[in-house]
């Protein structure tokens, strides 16, 4: 998970990405960032992130994003 959070803070910096909550819901990040997010995880854990994949909560912390991708890497 610390990868997770080290590629959020590369694209958000000032923000405790270990314990924050609702990073999308809340607009901690925006839809440009979230693109970035996504290319960049698919890159580093060599997964693909479906439209089935784009919910909110599957972004809104860095726990919810390691879960997707550990989820992912077992297809």
């Amino acid at each position: 998970m610390e990868k997770v959070v080290e590629i959020l803070s590369s694209l958000k910096s000032g923000v405790d990405f270990h314990t924050a909550e609702g990073i999308v819901t809340n607009k901690i990040i925006d839809s440009i960032d979230i693109a970035s997010l996504i290319s960049m995880l698919e890159d580093e854990f060599d997964v693909e992130i479906g439209m089935e994949y784009m919910e909110n909560e599957n972004f809104d912390s860095a726990a919810a994003i390691w879960e997707m991708i550990e989820e992912l890497a077992e297809e």
